[in-house]
């Protein structure tokens, strides 16, 4: 009995000496920075080019002319965040939108942590750049056209893997991270949207990806539904985070309808997808430097934009 209570004696004083003095170990530094969700308040855009350089960005301002206030880009699964993309997006003003895509890895994996040592050097970087930084994983995931998504892997496996992914980030400090779970527009073909819903825990904004491939396309038709669809199940902002007009839709006609239904909808605003694409009605020219109407429509459309800063 003398020994247990000389034990019990002992083990007191070193959890009193304990609380007296910090643990040797420091705790990891944190990163705060949020964007505000003003309705008509983003006009983004994905440039061709990687990236390294900036200048795709700077070139679509001028054609636009208004400079974006967020620059994105797309990450394969194992590459680092790039920084000096995200500083030269911060210089000219805009916050940095990626979206993370797990190409090649496996989506339960993820969920299980195996891939942990390079979700934890990736929100590193992403908090010590310190500034806010938007971040989608796994985009289009309710569509069958990519390997994480429909089809290919259950929709509980996904939301897991989102939830374990976010949760690595705030444990490294990354609390400057916008997540933006990324939708494609409710189609014939995709599933449903709730399904892959990871919870507003887990969620800042919501994103929509959806486009103008014919005439008969309206901003009702091509993202009407999807908004109603989210907003019965979340208040969380929603972001046209991947969109365009194709000539075959009447650029410059329907990039008027877009900014009209941005303004109605209460919507933040849209990222556009700048990019040349040659491969039939659902991959075509989408950039506004090959036609002059647009780039008329998208400047008058565009002005009327309230920007925020980031």
């Amino acid at each position: 009995m003398l020994v247990l209570a000389v034990a019990l004696a002992v083990a007191a004083v070193v959890v009193a000496v304990s609380r007296l003095w910090p643990s040797s170990s420091p705790a990891a530094p944190v990163a705060r920075a949020a964007l505000p969700a003003r309705p008509g308040g983003y006009l983004g855009v994905y440039a061709r080019g990687d990236p390294s350089g900036y200048e795709p960005v700077t070139g679509f301002a001028r054609v636009a002319g208004r400079a974006p206030n967020i620059a994105g880009y797309f990450s394969g699964w194992a590459e680092p965040f790039v920084t000096s993309f995200a500083r030269q997006a911060r210089d000219h003003g805009a916050a940095t939108i990626v979206q993370i895509d797990p190409t090649f890895a496996s989506i339960a994996a993820i969920a299980r942590g195996n891939y942990d040592r390079y979700l934890r050097a990736y929100a590193d970087s992403v908090r010590d750049f310190g500034h806010p930084v938007i971040i989608g994983f796994g985009h289009e995931m309710n569509a069958p056209w990519y390997s994480w998504g429909y089809r290919h892997v259950p929709p509980q496996t996904f939301v897991a893997a989102w939830r374990h992914l976010v949760t690595v980030f705030r444990g490294q400090g990354a609390g400057n991270v916008t997540w933006l779970w990324t939708i494609n527009q409710d189609r014939s073909n995709t599933g449903p949207v709730r399904s892959w819903w990871p919870g507003s825990r887990y969620v800042t904004w919501v994103g929509i990806d959806g486009y103008y491939y014919r005439r008969s396309d309206t901003f009702a038709r091509v993202f009407g539904h999807t908004i109603d669809q989210v907003r019965a199940f979340t208040g969380k902002p929603v972001l046209l985070s991947e969109t365009a007009a194709g000539p075959r839709a009447g650029q410059a006609a329907k990039i008027a309808d877009l900014f009209q239904g941005i303004r109605q909808s209460g919507v933040l605003g849209l990222v556009w997808f700048d990019i040349t694409q040659h491969d039939g009605i659902y991959h075509q020219d989408w950039r506004l430097e090959d036609s002059k109407n647009a780039q008329a429509a998208f400047r008058h459309a565009a002005s009327s934009l309230t920007l925020q800063l980031p």
